[in-house]
């Protein structure tokens, strides 16, 4: 059988295999039969706002109650609210329906276990090895059954966790605040956060119909709401994906303040404060060549892992780090949270803009330099080939880097939940940066690009 489990779960087609309430109901049962509790077991359930996830939810349900474990129904809410319940109501597992800033036509199924973390790779694969197994399942007749638990104040709950979570008062009354929801989890609960701190707050993207997250919304497609920063003449602007699991934020003149640059400032301010244990920040290939810079100027130490949060996570906690994250605004606080959180991250910065009496993200924004990037996706036939025993490609690679020398850096790597190569470089200018790009597009596109 072919890995399901990507980086961030299964992802797939809705109602497409394995995205289909025939698989659900399959991984339902596998996982119950896998995961284990100290009495009867127990996992939250909770998705984001796509047409699917109702019918995912329904037959993920059904698979996991028929297996005897009871499900406790959380309904809509962020990624990183159904890993805080994991903890807070002391289950063994929670389950997000969602394919995080994908289309609405993709879904996905990720797990979390009992400590908010999401399972680790070997517990995936034997859930995925179980599989096939699931037609004989243990019968759970009559009492056996378990049973559904509607947890009907979820979002109380999970908002005033978020709030609590905030290192400063916080009092925006006077400032304008334009919110980009991505038409998704955090459309319920990032408004009410935000007006509850006094600020004016303009919603963009925050009516979910099922079929609009992250339609050229969110935080891939922050150009609306940049304009509306503009014309509204708001403090900033704070861009979520749609399972609310990171931000990009936008400053005061609508420019874009990515997860390099909100690590960096919070990075900076936490070791000027005596809260960045460990002088460490973790984070991935994917960051900047400028956010290297930065920080190696403030003589903080950064540990680079592969792309994934998950990634980021094992090595914040095995190093003792409290910050960490991506270039993509997935922000990990390791005091609040084990995953990425938006709201967290919003509120966090927010903090530091008030403590620091820097009102204007453009200027705190200025603590690295951004170096011209250039990422193209290519879609590939698999990725199963390794990118190392592709000669053309590996020469090409070889020839670029010579190019850019100390100036830039070049990555080509695969999607961990999509069938595409992603082509990276960094470099000096647009023009040699695109011109290098092309050329590496051209031999990914000629060793592996579809047929």
């Amino acid at each position: 059988m072919s890995k399901l489990f990507g980086t961030d779960g299964i992802r797939g087609i809705a109602n497409q295999y394995p995205m289909t309430p025939q698989f659900a109901v399959q991984l339902g049962i596998a996982a119950a039969n896998k995961l284990t509790g100290q009495d009867k077991l127990r996992i939250v359930v909770g998705k984001d706002t796509r047409l699917s996830s109702d019918m995912l939810e329904a037959a993920l349900t059904a698979g996991i109650t028929s297996a005897g474990g009871d499900v406790l129904k959380v309904g809509v809410l962020p990624t990183p609210g159904i890993a805080y319940f994991t903890k807070s109501l002391s289950v063994d597992a929670g389950i997000v329906i969602s394919a995080s800033h994908n289309p609405f036509d993709n879904n996905g199924i990720k797990f979390f276990g009992p400590n908010g973390l999401k399972l680790n790779d070997k517990i995936e694969e034997e859930i995925e090895a179980s599989l096939a197994d699931t037609c004989f399942a243990k019968d759970c007749l009559a009492e056996g059954i378990g049973k559904v638990i509607e947890v009907s104040d979820a979002r109380t709950q999970y908002f005033n966790f978020v709030k609590k979570t905030c290192f400063a008062p916080l009092n925006l009354r006077g400032e304008k605040i334009v919110i980009d929801c991505a038409n998704g989890a955090t459309s319920f609960i990032a408004p009410s956060l935000f007006e509850e701190l006094g600020a004016e707050v303009i919603l963009v993207n925050c009516s979910p119909n099922g079929i609009n997250i992250n339609l050229n919304c969110g935080s891939l497609h922050p150009e609306q709401t940049a304009e509306v920063v503009k014309t509204q003449k708001a403090m900033l602007g704070f861009c979520f994906d749609g399972d609310g699991d990171r931000v990009i934020a936008l400053d005061e003149a609508g420019h874009v303040v990515d997860g390099d640059f909100i690590m960096a400032i919070c990075a900076k301010y936490f070791k000027e404060n005596a809260l960045l244990n460990n002088n460490l920040v973790v984070t991935t290939v994917m960051s900047n060549i400028g956010f290297y810079l930065a920080l190696k100027t403030l003589n903080i130490d950064v540990i680079t892992t592969r792309v994934g949060d998950r990634y980021v996570v094992e090595q914040m906690l095995e190093k003792g780090a409290v910050l960490g994250g991506e270039q993509s605004g997935h922000i990990i606080f390791s005091n609040h949270s084990n995953t990425g959180d938006g709201l967290i991250t919003a509120l966090q910065l927010l903090a530091i803009m008030q403590k620091t009496s820097t009102m204007s993200l453009s200027q705190l924004a200025q603590v690295m330099r951004k170096y011209p990037q250039i990422l193209i996706n290519v879609r590939v036939r698999d990725t199963k080939t390794n990118l190392e025993t592709l000669p053309e490609l590996q020469s090409a690679i070889k020839a670029s880097e010579e190019i850019l020398k100390d100036e830039g850096r070049i990555l080509v790597r695969y999607s961990g939940t999509e069938p595409l190569c992603r082509v990276m470089v960094e470099g000096p200018t647009e023009e040699v940066i695109n011109q290098i790009a092309k050329n590496l597009v051209f031999f990914v596109e000629k060793e592996l690009g579809e047929k």
